[in-house]
């Protein structure tokens, strides 16, 4: 079974790889051997990212400023990738925006009745539009080279609506109280269709696409909402940011070869419930 978690010689694209979860993830490729391409909007991010992987794990990972919401710049990715390393094997769509509900914010706007346009159209742009153009372009070439991995991170919000009750702050009026926006939910149930459809539509030419819908990681939030959120987690608590590395290792490599079209929520059993 070892050699089936192996990525020796394969090449993985990852979007969003100067993120939190981004640089996991191209650790996880590093350490099976693979070759990790972190492609961001923040280039310098995405350079010194891949500078540590680089020097963690003696990959040769490489640092990409691209914008993913243009086709034009994704097609400039692929050709830099196809330039340096001559194939791509992987491709993890993992850029998203995520609008975080902070204290002291005036956060009513992020209310359903209130949801600006102009941020559904960002935020759509990049985490769903964005996982398109990149499995358009770079599945195609994947599609013509004979084969390939696509992995979409979803969210385990993308199989549940957001508890709101956790952004609850005492004193406020219902129609004051901060949410998580409808954005994130919408943007992740789709990367769910967007993961089937390209399971079906390019299993004849050997590419596999699975999504992974990942719980809550732990960054410092305050202690009233880690307190709020673990009492709906069975494990009690959220993610380390590291504890996602094997479930993307078994993804994206062929110990996961009899599987498409799925999707592996891993979020400390919070879906259960």
């Amino acid at each position: 079974m070892k050699g089936t978690f192996s990525l020796k010689s394969k090449v993985a694209v990852i979007t969003g790889g100067a993120g939190l979860l981004g640089l996991m993830h191209a650790e996880a490729v590093a350490e099976a051997g693979g070759t990790p391409v972190l492609a961001d909007i923040k280039e310098v991010a995405a350079k010194k990212a891949a500078k540590a992987v680089s020097g963690k794990y003696k990959a040769d990972a490489l640092g990409i400023g691209a914008d993913i919401t243009d086709r034009g710049s994704v097609q400039k990715l692929l050709r830099t990738v196809l330039r340096k390393f001559g194939r791509v094997d992987i491709l993890i769509n993992n850029a998203a925006i995520d609008p975080k509900v902070k204290a002291g914010d005036d956060r009513s706007w992020s209310r359903f009745e209130n949801f600006p346009i102009k941020n559904w159209d960002m935020e759509i742009s990049v985490g769903l539009t964005g996982a398109f153009l990149c499995s358009q372009v770079i599945g195609s070439e994947m599609a013509k080279r004979g084969g390939g991995v696509i992995l979409n991170i979803s969210s385990d919000l993308g199989v549940i609506a957001p508890d709101q009750r956790l952004y609850v702050k005492e004193g406020l009026p219902p129609d004051k109280q901060p949410v998580k926006p409808v954005t994130y939910s919408v943007i992740k149930h789709g990367l769910l269709g967007l993961t089937k459809y390209i399971a079906t539509y390019w299993a004849d030419k050997n590419i596999r696409c699975n999504a992974l819908s990942p719980g809550g990681v732990y960054t410092g939030q305050p202690d009233e909402f880690l307190k709020r959120i673990s009492s709906r987690i069975p494990m009690g608590r959220m993610a380390r940011r590291d504890e996602y590395k094997g479930a993307v290792l078994f993804l994206v490599s062929d110990a996961s070869s009899y599987m498409t079209g799925a999707n592996l929520i891993v979020d400390g059993g919070r879906t259960c419930w």
